[in-house]
């Protein structure tokens, strides 16, 4: 199946996780300001991520959800994220692509470098993430991505 990622990225916490999902499920990867929208319907599977900004995903990600058609097509989200419960900040992307019609398969988040704001002057939260671990753990979701739509 063709798969595509589109993701968006600020301080490159996301493109690192987005490499090693699209490296898995050999996935084609483009920036969420530089997709078009006939390009998507190419594909069968389309992933979306960000870092987490205020609580939901980065503003370029929702834009371009809340501008697609309906469409049969199976997607994942993933983010990485400052702080909080894993995938509870998908709850606004997640609405507009089921509202839309899509058919969500997985969800996947990790812990990100952040120093947003005033976080900046205490040297930003989780130096060093996302890590090896969570790199690893980002190839094993794409793996149980993979071994889920074998079996459909």
């Amino acid at each position: 199946m063709k798969t595509l990622i589109i993701y968006a990225t600020v301080t490159g916490n996301t493109v690192k996780v987005a490499k090693a999902i699209s490296k898995v499920l050999k996935a084609r990867l483009v920036q969420a300001n530089k997709v078009k929208i006939k390009d998507i319907k190419k594909y069968d599977i389309i992933g979306f991520g960000s870092g987490i900004y205020f609580y939901r995903h980065h503003i370029s990600i929702l834009k371009l959800a809340r501008k697609l058609p309906s469409m049969d097509k199976k997607v994942f989200i993933f983010s990485t994220r400052g702080a909080g419960p894993g995938t509870l900040y998908h709850w606004s992307l997640r609405r507009i692509l089921w509202k839309k019609g899509f058919e969500r398969i997985g969800e996947f988040s990790c812990k990100g470098f952040d120093d947003v704001g005033p976080l900046k002057l205490f040297g930003g939260l989780n130096k060093g993430r996302p890590n090896k671990k969570d790199v690893e753990n980002a190839k094993k979701f794409a793996k149980s991505l993979k071994k889920l739509m074998k079996k459909r």
